[in-house]
This record gives structure tokens, sequence and C-alpha cells, in this order.
């Protein structure tokens, strides 16, 4: 591995200002584990200070995020004019932040500092150099966002390259170069890191907006050029067209240009990695992604047909295993065997030796994605589906004779209620058991816990903490088939399950009921039905 290049991923950050695009705190916390997974040097975890959830954030991840490889790092800004660093608001909650890295932007458009800041060249380089002064005497690595750069070295070239170096002489470890309106192309950026480079002796990273289309290009070559650092995002996230698609930028840099970037194995993953964070941010996968999109490697039957059963190679510029993928013949609508074997063996299921096992777990699958079904982000569904291909069962912690959900609407106050029943055997009796909720699923999520839990005391450690809602068909409109994820949290962990059904509430009651039963099951509770 490339220990000198740094992968910086600012998903949590730049790629959350998409537009509909809104990450709860939890979601920030889950989406930073698969990163983190994923191998990348550093995790921007937002800004501190500026937005009350980020600030959140960075509070919970100094107890609950576990990263074993990447660097958390803060976003803000240098301290403001006229302000002494020691006493601005901002910088302070960089450092009450605790994380171990931060990242500042700055302007280098001398256009920018006069009529945005408004304030002098002199003072914006004094801004640059004390504020990073400051975080490095306080023990924090340093990284500087040259903001608008690009735009700013075709005005003043002069100033943007004193924004450099003031950054560089007072201690950031990389300064940043941004092409913050996404307008540049790919021969432009490789031209001015070389100039900044020869001109500067910094050490320079790269973020690129996609405008033009050419984030992905623009970020290679200014690697090529030069950068030790590149930024990006996953699934290319961000504002107006996006950031470069981090995803594509590994996928590039590893198997095209043969730089390894991440630790060995892990480029393997990234298929899976990027459809769950597509579940956990509720964003409808792209399904013409490069490297990891559903149809990346997928192939017409006719013409390529009996050329790929011959080698599959003449039709694909890699091999879909490598990134976790799979070929796929449209006709045939095959699940990735790839993908299922990796996330098998993640999960402490051994496919790889039993072909006729994995081909069936495959057939599953398929029938399943085809039916509405995905298990990217829904590791616990997958895992009990493994526990059943693997020894013939799934846990069955109760037999259900019976559920319904009522909605009334109360004039009196104006509010809806809804009343979940359900009917069920556990223990050995049968319960019939009846509770509101604010919501058919809070109702029937009460609604379970109290017919449960005189059986299954461990209940109580369980909470749901997220709950989302995706309509598959949009041209049904009301009769479409919908996919609910639910997320829940209990004994130390968090866990996924995953119900598709004609209706939401049916598909609730699917993801739910799986919750419950993954949650007992992961314990190692006996079933007593």
């Amino acid at each position: 591995m490339d220990t000198t290049f740094q992968v910086y991923d600012t998903t949590l950050r730049d790629g959350a200002q998409q537009e509909g695009l809104s990450l709860s705190v939890q979601d920030k916390l889950a989406i930073a584990g698969h990163l983190d997974e994923l191998g990348v040097g550093f995790i921007e975890g937002g800004w501190p200070g500026a937005i009350p959830k980020d600030t959140e954030f960075f509070r919970r991840a100094a107890t609950e995020l576990n990263l074993k490889q990447a660097v958390l790092a803060a976003f803000g800004a240098t301290r403001k004019a006229g302000v002494a660093v020691h006493e601005d608001p901002q910088v302070k909650a960089l450092l009450d932040s605790l994380a171990p890295a931060v990242t500042l932007v700055a302007k280098s458009d001398i256009r920018h500092v006069e009529r945005a800041l408004r304030t002098t060249a002199q003072e914006n380089l004094a801004m640059v150099t004390e504020t990073v002064h400051h975080l490095r005497e306080h023990g924090r690595r340093v990284f500087l966002d040259a903001e608008h750069f690009f735009d700013g070295y075709a005005f003043d070239r002069g100033y943007a390259l004193e924004v450099v170096r003031a950054a560089a002489e007072a201690g950031a470890e990389a300064i940043v170069l941004c092409d913050t309106n996404g307008g540049m192309l790919p021969h432009q950026i490789a031209d001015i890191v070389h100039d900044v480079r020869t001109e500067s002796g910094a050490a320079l990273g790269i973020h690129c907006h996609n405008d033009t289309g050419c984030a992905v290009a623009n970020s290679l070559a200014a690697v090529e050029a030069g950068v030790i650092q590149v930024q990006g995002t996953l699934n290319g996230y961000g504002e107006r067209t996006g950031n470069a698609d981090l995803v594509t930028v590994l996928a590039d840099l590893e198997l095209k240009l043969g730089r390894r970037v991440l630790p060995e194995g892990r480029i393997q993953d990234i298929t899976r990695i990027a459809h769950a964070v597509n579940e956990i941010a509720n964003v409808s996968p792209y399904n013409r992604q490069p490297y990891v999109g559903a149809s990346a490697f997928a192939h017409k039957a006719g013409l390529h047909a009996s050329a790929i059963k011959v080698d599959p190679d003449l039709y694909q510029h890699i091999d879909p295993s490598a990134v976790g993928n799979d070929m796929r013949m449209l006709v045939s609508d095959m699940a990735g065997r790839a993908s299922i074997e990796l996330k098998g063996k993640e999960l402490g299921f051994d496919l790889s030796s039993d072909r006729e096992l994995l081909g069936e777990v495959t057939d599953r699958v398929k029938h399943l994605e085809a039916r509405g079904y995905t298990f990217e982000a829904a590791d616990a569904s997958f895992s009990l589906l493994l526990t059943e291909a693997v020894h013939g069962a799934r846990p069955v912690f109760c037999e259900v004779e019976s559920w319904r959900v009522i909605t009334e609407f109360r004039g009196a106050t104006g509010e809806a209620v809804c009343e979940a029943t359900v009917k069920l055997t556990a223990g050995g009796n049968r319960v019939v058991a009846t509770a509101e909720g604010n919501g058919p699923v809070s109702a029937l999520d009460r609604v379970l816990r109290q017919a449960l839990l005189p059986v299954y005391p461990e209940l109580d450690r369980m909470k749901l903490t997220d709950f989302k809602v995706r309509i598959l068909d949009g041209e049904s409109a009301t009769d479409a088939v919908t996919r609910v994820l639910v997320e829940t949290t209990g004994a130390g962990s968090v866990w996924q399950t995953v119900g598709v059904g004609p209706n939401m509430i049916e598909a609730s009651w699917q993801a739910l009921l799986e919750s419950f039963v993954y949650g007992l099951s992961s314990m190692g509770v006996a079933s007593r039905v």
C-alpha cells in the first residue's frame, strides 16, 4: 500500500449538501463505519460549531465510533477577519470536537477575499497562517482547502500561490486545490497542479466538483501531476452535479494505474459498501455507475451471449469480482455471486467450498431482489437468509397468528392515533396484545414488545433507531411495491433488516419482526415458542 498517498472522504460533509439528501447523526455514524471498513485514510465528519447536527456527531463519535483505519477530520474555516485566533468561537469548536485532524477552508481567489470576506489580501494570509499554526500548536493534523483555487489562479496566479505558501509554511500537511465551481478540464488541472508544485514546493491535494462531468478525470489528472491527497465522496454525492465519485477514483487508481491506495483486498468490498451507503442515505443506486452499478457488467443476450460463454473478458474491461460485482446477463437477471460470497464470509458463513450451496443462495437472492428486496444495507436480514440456507431453518421465537393496524382520527384532539393488535404464541401461551403508537410502525413495535417481553425480557435492550421507506415503482403510485429498511440498536451493536410488501405496513412488519429475531439470536437467547 502506498502510505505516502492519502484518500480523504468528504461524504458526510460535502456529500451531504446534495439536494434531497438528509443524514441523521446515526446515519453519519453508520456511513463512517462503512468508510472505515473500505479503508479510506480520512473521514470528514462535518462542521462542528456551525451545524448542530455535526457538533452532535463529533460528540457521539468520541465514544461510539471505533475507527480501525481512518482518521476523523473536522471541517471549519480560518479565523474571522479582525478576530484573534484564540478568541474565534468556530476555531475553538474545531478543537472541542476532539477530531485528530482538521481541514480548514480558506479563500484563495482574491475576488472572494475582497467581495465575500470584505477584507484585505494580507489579512486573509494572516487568517490562514495564524489558524493553521494555532491548530498545529494544539496537536492537530491540519489540511487547508484552498477554495475556488483554479478560478482564483486564472484571475490572479500570484495571490493564489501566496495562499498556498502561507499554509505550507504555517505547517499544513497538505494544501488541497479545490475546483469549487467544477468548471475545469483535465489538461487544465494537470498544468496548474504541476505549476503550483514547482513554484511552491508544497504537498498538494485535489478536490473536484463534477459540473463539467470531469470530476473523476480531473482528480486522476491531478494525481498524475503529483498531488498526495485526493478528496471525493462515495457515489459522487454532493451539491449541484456532485463531487468526484471516490468509488470510481479508487477503482481507477488501483486497477488501472496500479497504485494500491487501500489496504489489501478492500477494493473487492467497494460494490457492497457503495450500495450499503446508498441504502443508509435513502438514495436510489445509479445502475450505470462505473464498476459498482447493477449494469456495470450487464450484457444483453444475443450477439454477446456466445462470446461471453467462451471468454467473458472479451466484453469486460476488468474481472467484475475485483470490485465485488458480477457479470449479469439481462435475460436471467443473475445476482452477484462475488458479492454474496464476500458478504457471507464477513458474516461468518464460508460459501466458497460449497459451490452448489452458493448457487442456491444466489438463486434465492435473485428471486428476492426481483421482488424488491436488497440486502446491501440489511446485514441482519441477509444473515438470517444464510442461516436458513446453511442450517436448514432460521431462528423462530414466536408463531404469529395475525396482526392488524388501525388508524383513527380523533376530532376532539385533532390527532391521528394508530392502534396495533397482534395474536401470537410464545412461551407456550397464546397472547393477544394491543398497543397504541404515534404511527403504524411505532404501534407495531410497541405491541410486539408488549406481547413478547414477558417471554423474552432481552427485548428491553433493543431500540428502533431508524426507519426508511422507498417506493420501488413510482409509476404505480399507490399500488407500488414498498421497501422498508429498519435499524435497531441493542447490546452494543447496530443491525439493519429489510421488508418488502404491497404496502408500507406489511413491509414494516416484516422488517420489524426480523429485527427482533436477529437481535435475540445474536444475543444467544434460546427460542421459547
